[in-house]
Parts: C-alpha cells; structure tokens; sequence
C-alpha cells in the first residue's frame, strides 16, 4: 500500500495545512497514551486533535509549536473528545512519534502544495 501510485489529482484532495499548538491537555481517557491538542489554523479556526506524541514530548514543549495537520478528514470520535484534524508525525519502530514540521515559521493556515 505504501508504494501504490496516486494522482496530482489525488494528492490534491488532502488539505494539508499548517497550524499553532495553543492549547494542550492530558487525556488519560484515551486508549493509548495521548494529549488532547488545539490547533490554530488560521483562516480555519481552532481545531482538536489527539496525538500520540507523549513518548517524545512534554505540553509544555508543544505550546507554540507550529504542526504539520492533515485537515478534512472526517471528524473521529476517540473516547469522550471529538478529534478534528490529524497532527502528522513520522512513527519510529519503537512507537515514539516526532512531529512534522516547516523548517521555518510560516502563516498559520498556510496550505502544503
């Protein structure tokens, strides 16, 4: 699967986006360890996510930081907490997530072509 080709036309359906972290918060309800994680996308508002990045990461470390988000997937509900848009991250063998990122500060909202 991880091979299998795709269109530009394709590719041009994701909406890849980048955003602010402004807000995160524990959430032990979560099946596997996570934090519930607010992102400002400008033009697209506020939105929730819960990422699985607490091997690699402390809330502290990811207030401000800006995150690669994946944003018109359709809303997922995980435990009590309504997951809108997908943090994206690069998953090592070991399950530890390191966050996608821009390698320079950019407009929050700004779309990945």
């Amino acid at each position: 699967m991880a091979n299998e080709k795709i269109t530009w036309q394709d590719f041009e359906k994701v909406d890849i986006r980048i955003g602010t972290v402004v807000d995160v918060q524990d959430f032990p309800k979560a099946k596997n360890p996570a934090y519930k994680i607010w992102v400002d996308l400008g033009e697209l508002g506020i939105k929730k996510s819960s990422a699985q990045v607490t091997k690699l990461y402390v809330k502290e470390d990811l207030l401000d930081k800006q995150v690669v988000c994946v944003c018109n997937f359709e809303p997922r509900q995980i435990a009590d907490f309504m997951s809108e848009i997908l943090v994206t991250g690069f998953v090592l063998e070991d399950k530890k997530v390191v966050l996608a990122q821009a390698e320079r500060k950019i407009p929050n909202g700004t779309r990945l072509l």
